[in-house]
This record gives structure tokens, sequence and C-alpha cells, in this order.
């Protein structure tokens, strides 16, 4: 099931930011533009038989899609196996509905990640999915009462916190330093995290992109004052607080007293 839902969202990664809309469609290569029969579009599989190249063209497939493919695949395995003890809401219908909201929630910010690493942008159809998604589980949450309204109000509040803190990141940069596609970004983080752990993702964002950044620098990748993509590393600072947040909020709080 990782392989297939991981060969859709390469799909939604490509045309998002190419043709608009994921489903304009039949899977086709991306360089000649033929249909791919059913033998040629096997999660994976497909990819290791035509040896990584087009079988009408012969040029080569893009990376991208056996690497989400691999990704989504170890997701779901991960998410079957180990994942579900996370999620703590315990009876119907709560013990299928949170673990199935954070899968999707998981699939969206892999979106997000490859899509600003490979383009260099944010779409505006992944935030508005992803924002739209968190609000309504939110909102369903405190409307059964497993979440208390002043939670609900905490992630409101992080998330106009962060969009406009994000947003004049952008305005002093203009547009340089600082994608808009990011600020579109914020609303979802905050609601996903709520505070402090929004705090601390962005944090662990900033830290990550900046090691990464200075290596590429040392490396020649990349010279002083070129941007790199900041949304891969939004991402990873939000599973970093996803996972670890509050231990780490501890932790820093602890060494201030």
């Amino acid at each position: 099931m990782g392989l297939l839902w991981g060969s859709f969202l390469g799909v939604v990664v490509y045309r998002t930011v190419n043709e608009g809309s994921p489903l304009s469609g039949r899977s086709r290569c991306d360089k000649c533009k033929k249909k791919l029969s059913w033998w040629q579009n096997i999660p994976l599989i497909s990819f290791l038989l035509l040896r990584g190249k087009c079988f009408y063209c012969k040029k080569p497939i893009d990376w991208s899609y056996p690497l989400i493919e691999s990704i989504t695949a170890v997701l779901f395995v991960w998410w079957f196996v180990v994942g579900r003890s996370f999620f703590l809401l315990a009876g119907s219908p709560w013990s299928i509905v949170q673990p199935v909201f954070w899968l999707v929630v998981g699939m969206a910010l892999l979106v997000v990640f490859l899509t600003d690493l490979k383009y260099g942008v944010i779409s505006d159809g992944v935030n508005l999915f992803l924002f739209s998604w968190v609000l309504f589980y939110r909102l369903i949450l405190v409307g059964s009462g497993q979440m208390m309204m002043a939670d609900l109000l905490n992630a409101v509040l992080s998330a106009i916190v962060l969009t406009g803190f994000f947003w004049c990141l952008w305005w002093f940069t203009k547009g340089k330093g600082f994608g808009f596609g990011d600020v579109k970004f914020a609303p979802s983080i905050g609601l996903l995290l709520g505070w402090p752990r929004t705090l601390v993702g962005v944090m662990a964002g900033f830290i990550i992109g900046s090691v990464v950044g200075i290596l590429l620098i040392l490396l020649g990748k990349k010279k002083f004052g070129q941007t790199i993509p900041f949304g891969p590393f939004l991402v990873v600072g939000i599973v970093v607080a996803l996972l670890w947040g509050n231990d780490l909020w501890n932790w820093y709080m602890g060494m201030l007293q």
C-alpha cells in the first residue's frame, strides 16, 4: 500500500508544479509524453525492470519517483509496526481515525519536502489541503470532547504568530531569502504543533538548514548568498517537534533555571 500511495504522491509532486492538477489523465513519461502501459507503471518494480529509463524514449526516469515510492513504503511500514503506538486516543472510532489522520499528514509533509527540494516551491494546493485537513480534525476533536477549546486556541494563536513571523522574513528579504510558499506553509505548522512545539520545530528547521547550508558551501556545492529550499528543513523540524518537542522544550527551559 505504501508503494501504491507513493506512486500517486510522485504524480502529485510533478503535476501540481507543472500541470496544476494531479488528476489530469493517465500516467505518462515526463519527457516524451507517451502514456504508460500497466506493466510500465508498477511502483518501484517497473523502474527496476526498465533499468531507470523510459521504455519509449530511453531517457532516464526522474529519480524522485522511485525515491518517494520507497520513502512512502517505509512510512507505511513504520506506521503499521511502530507508529500506531504514538496514537494514544482509545475507543471507537478514534483508534482508527487518529492513526489515519497522522498517516495522511505524513504523506502531505513528504509531498512538501520533495516538491520544495526538487522545484523550490510549495504548491498552494498542497498547503490548502494540509491546512484544511488539520483544521477539520482539530474541530472534530474539540466537538467530540477529545480536545479542549484552550488547546485549539493555543494552536490557532501559534499559527497566526508563526505566519506573521514568516511574512516579516519574506518582506524584509524581498522574497529573495525567504519564499512566500513557506509563509503559506506556516498556518499548517502552527495548527499542527501548537505551543511550544511550534517554536521547537521552527528552531530545529533553522538550525538543521544552517548546518546543511554551511556544509554545502564548504563542499563547493553552493556559494555564499545562494539560497536553498527551506521547506524540507521545516518538515524535518516538524518531525523533531512531534517526536521530541516537549522533551526538548523542558530540557531547554531547565537549562535557564
